[in-house]
């Protein structure tokens, strides 16, 4: 049996993060584990430092559960250097090759109008980005 993963990112600003790839990835806030009703009432439990909050990270889920859980977490030291493993977005992969093309850019297009930026284009194979906070992230055709 295959395991399970979750995806960690590390930032400055979880809410901001949060935001961005809930928007990304069509993903919606995870509820907080049973029985707390609340991430405020799950975080309790953990004896954190008095200025750590709820809001310092985010827990973001597909709503279909298909996806991975991606927790994103606030850290007080910067990004420093690129990405060792990033998240590839994939847009449909059927129609021609012009056709995917076009669902890839328009895909990226979305992603800057959320916040993301254009880092570089593999014409016709696919589109280096970046999140807010600078994290790399690619978006590219799924298999036909």
């Amino acid at each position: 049996m295959a395991a399970e993963i979750d995806l960690t990112l590390d930032c400055a600003n979880a809410q901001l993060l949060a935001d961005f790839w809930k928007t990304a990835l069509g993903y919606i806030d995870e509820p907080p584990p049973a029985p707390f009703r609340t991430r405020e009432e799950w975080l309790a439990q953990f004896d954190l430092p008095e200025d750590d909050s709820e809001y310092d990270g985010a827990w973001l889920c597909d709503p279909d559960g298909v996806g991975p859980r991606l927790s994103i977490l606030e850290v007080p030291e910067p990004k420093t250097a690129k990405n060792r493993l990033h998240i590839d977005i994939r847009v449909p992969g059927h129609g021609s090759a012009g056709e995917r093309w076009a669902q890839i850019k328009a895909e990226s297009e979305r992603l800057v109008k959320a916040g993301g930026a254009v880092l570089q284009e593999f014409g016709g194979h696919h589109v280096v980005m970046a999140d807010p906070e600078g994290n790399e992230f690619c978006v590219a055709a799924a298999s036909a």
